[in-house]
């Protein structure tokens, strides 16, 4: 305990620590980089000297750059300005026109409204097309912000009048513009779907870490390349905009930088209205290891600043919360007289020589181009981490009466008066009733203001965004290169996994691809056994690997290094997705086409990422996610959690998706080989989903001619022996080995002779029939046609039981084309933990099951005796009571 004589004895320390002040600040004027270093250094010393420093993950609400650090801004103000001036007239005539002709048609005008300085600064100073012969820079943009973007094309001549105004028209026989980001829909432009909240800020994290990783592999040049993701600040409030932010800092990824577009609004609401969004996000940052930026007070505070010597101007911002400051923005200059500065006489007096009309239009630091300027040129020049800029703006700015309200997010037109006043605000040179119609405005490429803008993106290397895909001659491996997976496991027991992993490691070593190959797993490479293929390419680590691991005198030790192949992305599946993604879209991106495997629990796949899954495809990504340990009762003991009876049913709703579910090795080395011919030599647009297992039995060889089968999802694998078939048995995955004893049993012990049909992809099967239909029903003049299902099934008799480990949906996609025919069993309800046995059981897909469907329905049909068919049931061990699977 300090006594009053201890305190009375202390020294006054104020002196001294003024000329400490002074001293800093004589380093921080020669260069403010030192002044962070010596702190950094003080609070290392500070630390060996058991002195407790406080954390600051909060600084004062004020820019992070002062004005005496800012450098003299590039460009042309005036020219930028009147720029900009024309794509907010634009972007918001497209959406008004549209709405006022085609209502509810939709659009949004308040996003670019507040984003639309933030994005111009970086067309005209920052945002590269090009780096050399090298991609450019990576922008992810606010999907919501989308007009802004396509006006802003308008100008540039990519787009005409027409196509401007067939914004959300993509079905009226000429070109349109899609709502939002969608590479699908305007494969030319557009490089990244941003709109589903979440996906494009986490994107760019795993982006950003793919870039080095090709680069540290050798696999692209290094150039100053950026990954600009803008972010708005209610979509922080989405799990995967935050979940990865540590991995940009402990990656030291520099080459990204988020811009936060801070409007403090949602759809809804405030963001934060009893705080301050940048506040909490400049704490978030910070700890987790970024640089921050943040841009508050436009310019025109500055003055302010300086003439305010007490601090009370700092203080009564920090006194607000944004719900006040949306209020400010949203009332009028009087109001912020009376009540931000009159709550003092002092900020009453600061702003006494200001009219109400310049209180009204005082900028906040993410419509100042100064401002923005200065802070993107120190992220470009920052090391050894990511950036993050916080830049307060106000949703709907510009937009008169709709600027900061509630309601900002829902404005899709303005009324006529409205209209009126915002030609007249951005000194649009168009007549009132043009303004009111919505009449777009593009001055002759000659003007001054798109000559400049024509200049400054030639000097950036070219337009953007814009989405490429080059030539190929990329060459997939023959099938013969697959043939040691072609000739059966010779009575050994093996699963499709160690086949899949066995098939990878060759692929790996092949002199033309294998570099191209990206193995992606979130943590469970041992479970799939995949310690081979660790150590021969090696885990990617950007530092190496800096420790001895506790297995390195044995012979598949863990393995990281810098060059490494693997990408093991810990306990992650959308972090894991987002790595399939980069990898997948590495072909267009960066002209290197990639090959991704992303082996994972397919329990753990679509169900939890499904979103991404599907950005994926719209993103016309290519490669293979790899579903393992799959199907309802294949998993031993793990139970509910993890037995995955659904995946395939997910995977069908991907339109570019291609799904199989293969039951023997042969059968997957046939898949991926036309998997890898299709995506990368024929280049077509689609990715393969393949469920694997990790059930060991004998591999058979495989038949002869059944690789169109394979491929196309049916064929035939046994024939009926001993008599002609009354019965079809389907199967797929380790459930057709209960297919198979089935056909014996039956045939054993009741006579019933069955063919046995393998079915790798009912998906498959159910698309064609689905586009041969189709055809039929266009072409009634015509020849029917007959679908690949009914070509193979021709001339076979009797029902089809169909087993599958998954869903009864799944085979019952193909009861249209068999009228009557089909009975499916499948594996509908919650898994257990047990085992094989007693699952299959549980969920009557065992071979006695199967044999039980099959006479059931023969004895429907009068092919069996019923009371025989009964007396069998009872036999084979079912339980003709027990309750419905689907429901336990």
């Amino acid at each position: 305990m300090t006594t009053k004589t201890e305190v009375s004895a202390k020294v006054d320390f104020s002196e001294e620590m003024s000329e400490w002040i002074e001293a800093f600040d004589d380093v921080v004027a020669a260069d403010w980089e030192n002044g962070t270093e010596l702190l950094n250094a003080l609070r290392v010393r500070a630390r060996e000297a058991g002195v407790p420093t406080p954390n600051e993950l909060t600084t004062p609400y004020r820019n992070t750059i002062p004005k005496h650090d800012e450098v003299p801004y590039p460009g042309d103000r005036n020219l930028e300005r009147r720029v900009e001036a024309l794509i907010r007239w634009n972007a918001m005539a497209m959406v008004h026109r549209q709405n006022k002709k085609d209502a509810g048609i939709g659009g949004h005008i308040s996003t670019y409204s507040s984003l639309a300085t933030l994005l111009e600064v970086g067309f005209n100073h920052f945002f590269h097309a090009k780096y050399g012969e090298q991609p450019g820079d990576f922008i992810y943009f606010q999907g919501h912000a989308s007009p802004g973007v396509y006006a802003r094309a308008y100008l540039e001549g990519r787009f005409d009048e027409a196509r401007l105004g067939n914004f959300r028209h993509e079905l009226r026989g000429e070109p349109g513009l899609s709502s939002y980001p969608h590479p699908w829909l305007m494969s030319d432009f557009w490089n990244f779907p941003t709109v589903s909240m979440g996906i494009g800020p986490l994107n760019a994290i795993y982006q950003a870490r793919f870039m080095r990783y090709l680069e540290n592999r050798g696999l692209i040049e290094k150039t100053d390349r950026k990954i600009w993701a803008f972010v708005g600040d209610g979509e922080t409030d989405e799990v995967d905009t935050l979940g990865a932010i540590s991995l940009g800092a402990r990656e030291k990824l520099d080459n990204l930088i988020f811009v936060v577009n801070c409007n403090l609004q949602r759809l809804d609401g405030p963001v934060r209205g009893n705080k301050r969004i940048i506040d909490e996000l400049e704490g978030v940052f910070l700890g987790a290891g970024w640089n921050v930026i943040k841009v508050i007070w436009g310019s025109d505070w500055d003055a302010l600043f300086e003439k305010d010597h007490t601090g009370l101007l700092l203080r009564r911002m920090e006194e607000c919360v944004d719900g006040d400051y949306q209020t400010f923005k949203a009332k009028d200059g009087a109001y912020l007289r009376e009540h931000f500065f009159g709550k003092y006489p002092e900020l009453l007096e600061l702003v006494k020589d200001m009219t109400d009309d310049q209180l009204a239009v005082l900028h906040r630091g993410g419509h100042d181009p100064a401002k923005i300027y200065n802070a993107y040129k120190r992220a470009l020049e920052h090391k050894g981490g990511p950036t993050v800029i916080l830049a307060k703006t106000v949703k709907g700015y510009g937009l008169g009466s709709a600027q900061a309200r509630n309601a900002t997010h829902s404005e899709k037109k303005l009324a006529d008066d409205g209209l009126a006043a915002f030609v007249k605000r951005f000194e649009i040179p168009i007549p009132e009733q043009a303004a009111k119609d919505g009449t777009f405005y593009r001055p002759s490429q000659e003007s001054p203001e798109l000559s400049y803008m024509q200049e400054r993106r030639k000097e950036l290397g070219g337009y953007l965004p814009t989405r490429t895909v080059p030539k190929s001659d990329f060459k997939a491996p023959g099938l013969d290169f697959f043939k040691d997976w072609l000739v059966g496991s010779k009575g050994r027991n093996v699963s499709t996994t160690m086949g899949f992993v066995n098939m990878l490691n060759a692929l790996l070593k092949n002199p033309a691809i294998g570099k191209l190959i990206v193995p992606i797993v979130p943590d469970e490479g041992r479970t799939f056994g995949f310690e081979s293929v660790m150590k021969a390419v090696g885990i990617y680590a950007p530092e190496g690997q800096k420790y001895t691991p506790h297995d390195a005198d044995m012979l598949l030790r863990y393995s990281e290094k810098k060059d490494g192949q693997i990408l093991e992305e810990g306990i992650t599946e959308a972090g894991s997705m987002a790595s399939f993604t980069a990898a997948g879209t590495a072909y267009s991106n960066y002209n290197v086409p990639m090959i991704p495997f992303y082996m994972y629990y397919s329990m753990f796949g679509f169900q939890r990422i499904g979103d991404m899954v599907w950005a994926f495809a719209d993103s016309r990504g290519k490669g293979f996610l790899m579903g393992g340990t799959a199907g309802r009762t294949t998993m031993l003991g793990e139970g509910l959690q993890h037995q995955d009876g659904h995946s395939h049913v997910l995977s069908s709703t991907v339109p570019t998706c291609v799904s199989y579910d293969p039951a023997f090795v042969y059968e997957l080395a046939v898949v991926m080989q036309d998997g890898i011919r299709r995506m990368y030599e024929n280049g077509e647009d689609c990715f393969y989903y393949i469920t694997m297992y990790n059930e060991d039995y004998a591999m058979p060889p495989m038949p002869e001619g059944v690789e169109e089968g394979i491929l196309r999802g049916l064929y035939k694998l046994k024939p009926a022996t001993g008599g002609a078939a009354v019965a079809q048995l389907f199967g797929s995955g380790p459930i057709l080995n209960e297919v198979l004893q089935a056909q014996e049993i039956l045939a054993e012990k009741y006579g019933v002779h069955t063919d046995v049909w393998s079915v790798p992809s009912y998906t498959e099967v159910r698309r064609e029939a689905l586009a041969v239909e189709r055809w039929n029903r266009l072409h009634p003049a015509e020849k029917e046609r007959q679908s690949y299902l009914q070509t193979v099934l021709a001339g076979t008799v009797g029902p089809i039981i169909a087993a599958s480990d998954y869903m009864k949906s799944i085979p019952d996609t193909l009861a249209p084309w068999l009228p009557g025919r089909l009975v499916t069993l499948g594996t509908d309800g919650f898994g257990r933990s047990d085992n094989r046995e007693h699952l299959r059981r549980h969920f009557e897909v065992n071979a006695a099951s199967i044999v039980g469907a099959t006479l059931s329905k023969l004895a429907r049909e009068g092919k069996f005796k019923p009371k025989a068919a009964q007396k069998a049931l009872v036999e084979l061990g079912l339980d003709t009571e027990a309750l419905d699977p689907a429901r336990a």
